[in-house]
């Protein structure tokens, strides 16, 4: 554990630095990963938003506190899994101004050069970690760790296995704040993750 701490320690430390595409010029953070490095599950997002930028941990925001609330009432806790993103930087609008760039007000998801440059300490964050379930947060999440075409309407709450993990493709967050019809689906999807997170950990629920 202190081996798996210390090297994720020196990727974020790397990451910190990275300058491989232009989110870069308008971050105040790098938002790496947060939680339980340990832990067989691991949930990955988009990208962060601005809270996140701002204080530099990943769902600390609206929709953070929302999946906080999900993974309470599955009984597993945020505490007891990983979070991360595809990226590491806010994706947001920009304009020009002289001197630089200046961010926008609004979130907007990463395009393909920015998850291309970032997908490299994703990769690393599973390598170290070796997570046994991953849950994809939304289209942007499963279109990189599962097929670029996936579809997130017709393929959430669908198990896929791949190298040994096993991933659950889901709602993000954000969108059930936009759209409350999908939260009964996404806690469908989350009960599904919490079967699997106890069978492998052992866990059990209050009524057992």
């Amino acid at each position: 554990m202190v081996d798996l701490l210390a090297t994720l320690k020196e990727v974020e430390y790397e990451a910190g630095s990275c300058q491989k595409c232009g989110l870069y010029q308008g971050r105040h953070s790098v938002v790496f990963g947060d939680g339980n490095p340990a832990s067989p599950l691991m949930l990955v997002g988009e990208g962060p938003g601005a809270q996140e930028d701002q204080q530099g941990i990943p769902f600390v925001g609206p929709a953070g506190r929302l999946l906080d609330r999900i993974l309470d009432a599955a009984e597993i806790g945020r505490s007891n899994v990983y979070i991360c993103n595809v990226v590491k930087c806010r994706p947001q609008n920009m304009r020009s101004a002289s001197g630089g760039y200046i961010g926008g007000n609004s979130n907007r998801p990463p395009n393909g050069e920015e998850i291309k440059a970032c997908l490299p300490w994703l990769e690393a964050q599973i390598a170290l970690i070796q997570p046994k379930i991953i849950v994809c947060l939304g289209s942007i999440s499963a279109k990189t760790l599962i097929e670029p075409n996936f579809s997130i309407i017709a393929g959430r709450g669908k198990w896929v296995e791949k190298h040994g993990v096993k991933i659950m493709p889901t709602f993000h967050p954000s969108a059930l704040l936009r759209d409350p019809s999908k939260k009964r689906p996404a806690w469908d999807d989350f009960q599904r993750v919490r079967d699997a997170y106890r069978e492998i950990t052992g866990a059990v629920g209050p009524d057992n």
